[in-house]
């Protein structure tokens, strides 16, 4: 419960919670390249890791609960891992990130969409 609220607090200065349309909004204009420079430099720094992938996950879990909660998830066909959600979603990302490098402009939480859809579609 305390991880949920620190969670939906961390967030609220990021997002707007609106889905209308098909779209996110997303107020700070925190895009693609802001998201994935905490997720690829938490693997790569020994000593600080931890701080940017803990950064970088709790975004990505932030959208996770909407995005589930919401039913969204279910509307789009996404199954979400059950174990290590938010690890494997950040290593979905980095992948979807590399390849579609020039989209690194598009707001982040679109970003997660795409990456949702692309890797982890129901079947």
């Amino acid at each position: 419960m305390v991880k949920t609220c620190l969670l939906i607090a961390s967030f609220s200065g990021w997002l707007v919670v609106g889905y209308s349309n098909g779209s996110w909004a997303q107020t700070s204009g925190y895009l693609v390249r802001d998201l994935l420079a905490p997720c690829v430099e938490g693997d790569n720094d020994a000593r600080d890791g931890s701080v940017l992938e803990m950064e970088c996950e709790q975004f990505i879990a932030g959208v996770i609960n909407l995005y589930v909660y919401m039913g969204i998830a279910k509307k789009d066909n996404v199954c979400l891992p059950e174990q290590n959600q938010e690890d494997e979603v950040r290593w979905a990302f980095m992948r979807w990130g590399h390849h579609h490098f020039d989209q690194r402009h598009i707001l982040a939480v679109q970003g997660l969409l795409e990456t949702f859809k692309a890797y982890f579609k129901c079947e």
